[in-house]
């Protein structure tokens, strides 16, 4: 399977009612800034890859990827869900027993007539693949058919605004599906708690003084973390430097020559279904110029799974996870 085209970024706006004070009035439509508001505006809609969804809210929702589908469970709002699809990687423990009470439609992308009996009335994807004829249809075609849809802000295709990698683009996407989904109050004891984690992997600083590959997929050329993504925000996270950072994107093709002129100290390695860290561990302990690395012979690896590098609710989990890793 190749991820390379689905992990872009983009900007997703939430657009709230602020009640006016002191005598009364009309209310005034503003959108959310994220500056120091005493109090959260009242969400109407969310503007997600250029589309205006309107806060009904959604009650029948199918997620069609990892990413939207730990969103939902991440927010507690699994109760919400008719059908998912398409897992990269296994479902954590905390999250569990409320992923396998959901219908699992299909292994990957389920097909149209197998998504509309589930009768939803809104489809989440964490990459633009989802929406397309050959899938579940086009966002337009859902919408004709009554069903609202919402994309990952980090995968907006070409052309549409993207969310910039950051973590308070993460927060604003959580907000923005927890007030479609009705429970805007979800969101808030989630962000705060992913804010203090955040803070405590800073201050910690595991990765001070580490240069790290990070190594998604591939072999022959390297598919690697890059300068613009989750595993770029990881990084910074916990202070170590990416010898990838210059390449654009969240993810990019890289030389296994800059790799071993970088001598990286850690070797980060995604573990997902379609390319397990047992398969790339076996490629570099088995090249006859990989194998040499400090890093190769000293077995310096930390395994991350996959739904945890990529920007959204299991992002913070990834900068946890990197951390203790490295203390270790």
């Amino acid at each position: 399977m190749n991820l390379k085209n689905w992990r872009r970024f983009g900007v997703a706006t939430i657009v709230g009612v602020l009640a006016l004070a002191g005598c009364a009035g009309s209310p005034t439509e503003e959108k959310i800034t994220g500056a120091n508001e005493s109090k959260a505006p009242e969400v109407t809609s969310v503007t997600n890859c250029g589309r205006d969804i309107k806060v009904k809210p959604y009650s029948k929702v199918v997620t069609l990827n990892q990413g939207a589908t730990e969103t939902v469970l991440a927010l507690g709002l699994q109760d919400k869900l008719v059908g998912t699809a398409y897992i990269d990687s296994k479902i954590p423990e905390k999250w569990k027993a409320a992923y396998d009470a959901v219908p699992v439609l299909a292994k990957k992308y389920p097909d149209k007539e197998t998504f509309l009996a589930a009768k939803p009335d809104f489809a989440m994807a964490s990459y633009a693949s989802a929406f397309t004829e050959r899938n579940v249809g086009t966002r337009e075609a859902l919408a004709d058919q009554g069903i609202e849809s919402y994309l990952d802000p980090f995968a907006c295709p070409e052309g549409t605004p993207r969310a910039e990698a950051s973590f308070d683009s993460i927060y604003e996407e959580l907000t923005g599906v927890a007030a479609l989904l009705g429970a805007p109050e979800a969101a808030e004891k989630l962000i705060a708690d992913s804010k203090a984690k955040i803070e405590e992997v800073e201050a910690k600083a595991a990765g001070k003084g580490k240069k790290i590959l990070w190594f998604d997929s591939g072999d022959k050329t390297p598919f690697v973390g890059a300068g613009e993504g989750g595993p770029q925000m990881i990084m910074d996270t916990v202070g170590a430097t990416n010898i990838f950072a210059d390449l654009k994107g969240g993810w990019a093709d890289g030389s296994w020559e800059k790799v071993v002129a970088a001598k990286p100290d850690v070797i980060v390695l995604a573990e997902a279904d379609w390319s397990t860290s047992a398969d790339k561990i076996k490629y570099l302990e088995s090249d006859p110029v990989l194998k040499n690395l400090d890093a190769v012979k000293n077995k310096k690896y930390v395994v991350i799974d996959f739904a945890e590098t990529t920007p959204g609710a299991r992002l913070v989990d990834g900068a946890v996870t990197l951390s203790e890793k490295l203390s270790s």
